[in-house]
C-alpha cells in the first residue's frame, strides 16, 4: 500500500526547503535574515529577505529525476531566461546577485531569480497570452543552446509512472489500460525526431517553452513577463498549446500570423493533446509526495476520457 504524504509531512518538506534555500543563499554572499514562503506546490518559492532575491526549489519530482538530472534541466533553464533578456524578450531572467547556475544543498537543487512586483489587479488573460506565445516562439527561434527533442515529455517517466499505477486507488484499471495502449503508439513518437517527421513530415522543429507559456505569463507591474522554463525543450510549437482548446488555438494562430509563423498544425494538436493527457495520469503516481493532486487533476481526466483514443 502507497504510504501518502501528510499535512504535516508536506509542512516539513516546505521547512527543509525553504532551510536550505536560505543557508545556500548566505553562502553566496546575500543578506538573509530569514525566508518567507512565497508558493508552495511542486516547488517551493523563498523570498530570501531583505535581498531581492527568490529560490525555487523543486520538491515535487518523478521517481526517474535525479539531482544531475535536475541540475542539468535547470542550467538550461538559466541559460535560455538570460539569453531571452538579452535580446530584449519580456521575461524574468536570473539573478544577478548571485552566479548563473543552479545550487544543490540538503538533497535540494535550487535556482535564483529577482523578486519581481506583481501587479495584484491583474486578471489572467488566456486569450492574450496565447497570442503573446507566438512572440516567444519568434523569439526562441534564433536561440543557439543546445536542446533535446521533447525532453519536457518524459517519455521514460510517463511509462515507468503507469506501470507504478497497477494496483493503486488513483486511477481506474479501465484509464490505465486505455493510457497503457495509447502510451505504445505515442512513447515512439516523442522518443524519436526521427519517428515524430515521418509521421508528421514538414512539421518544423524549434526551441519551445515545454510548460504551457500562456498559464507561465507573470504579470508583472511593468508588464507580461515570460516565467518559468524549467522545461524548456526542442519541438513543434504545438506541445505548448497542448491542451488550451479552439479559442485560445486561434488566439496563437494570430499572433503567429503577426510573426510570420505558421499556424498550428491540427493533427500535431491531437497528438500532443494525447501525449499531454496521459502524463496527468502518469504524474499521479507522484501523488504519495502531493496527495491533493489526485483531485486538481479529475477535471484532466475527465475530459480526456470524452475523447477518441489516439491510434
Amino acid at each position: 500500500m502507497t504510504a501518502f504524504a501528510t499535512p504535516e509531512d508536506i509542512a516539513g518538506r516546505t521547512r527543509a526547503a525553504r532551510d536550505a534555500a536560505v543557508e545556500a543563499g548566505r553562502e553566496l554572499g546575500l543578506e538573509i535574515t530569514g525566508g518567507r514562503v512565497l508558493y508552495e506546490l511542486f516547488s517551493v518559492v523563498v523570498h530570501l529577505a531583505p535581498s531581492p532575491v527568490v529560490a525555487r526549489v523543486p520538491t515535487v519530482l518523478p521517481h526517474t529525476t535525479t539531482l544531475e538530472s535536475l541540475g542539468k534541466r535547470q542550467q538550461q533553464e538559466l541559460d535560455v531566461a538570460q539569453w531571452l533578456h538579452d535580446q530584449g524578450t519580456p521575461v524574468i531572467p536570473p539573478s544577478s546577485l548571485v552566479p548563473r547556475e543552479p545550487v544543490q544543498r540538503d538533497g535540494f537543487s535550487m535556482t535564483f531569480w529577482p523578486l519581481t512586483d506583481e501587479d495584484k489587479d491583474s486578471v489572467p488573460d488566456y486569450v492574450r497570452n496565447s497570442e503573446l506565445t507566438a512572440d516567444l516562439h519568434r523569439a526562441l527561434r534564433d536561440y543557439p543552446g543546445e536542446l533535446d527533442f521533447l525532453s519536457s515529455a518524459e517519455p521514460r517517466f510517463v511509462r515507468e509512472g503507469l506501470e507504478r499505477l497497477a494496483g493503486q486507488d488513483v486511477v481506474t484499471p479501465e484509464d490505465l489500460a486505455r493510457a497503457q495502449r495509447e502510451w505504445e503508439v505515442l512513447e515512439p513518437l516523442v522518443s524519436s525526431e526521427e519517428a515524430f517527421r515521418q509521421r508528421f513530415p514538414g512539421i518544423d522543429l524549434q526551441p519551445i517553452h515545454g510548460d504551457s507559456p500562456p498559464a507561465n505569463i507573470f504579470a508583472s507591474t511593468t508588464g507580461p513577463l515570460f516565467s518559468d522554463f524549467e522545461l524548456i525543450t526542442r519541438g513543434p510549437v504545438e506541445w505548448d498549446l497542448g491542451g488550451l482548446g479552439p479559442e485560445l488555438e486561434a488566439a496563437y494562430d494570430r499572433g503567429a500570423a503577426k510573426n510570420g509563423l505558421r499556424a498550428l498544425d491540427k493533427e500535431v494538436l491531437r497528438f500532443v493533446n494525447a501525449v499531454g493527457a496521459i502524463r496527468v495520469l502518469a504524474y499521479l503516481s507522484c501523488a504519495d509526495q502531493l496527495p491533493a493532486m489526485i483531485e486538481f487533476m479529475q477535471p484532466f481526466i475527465l475530459q480526456w476520457r470524452d475523447t477518441d483514443a489516439y491510434a
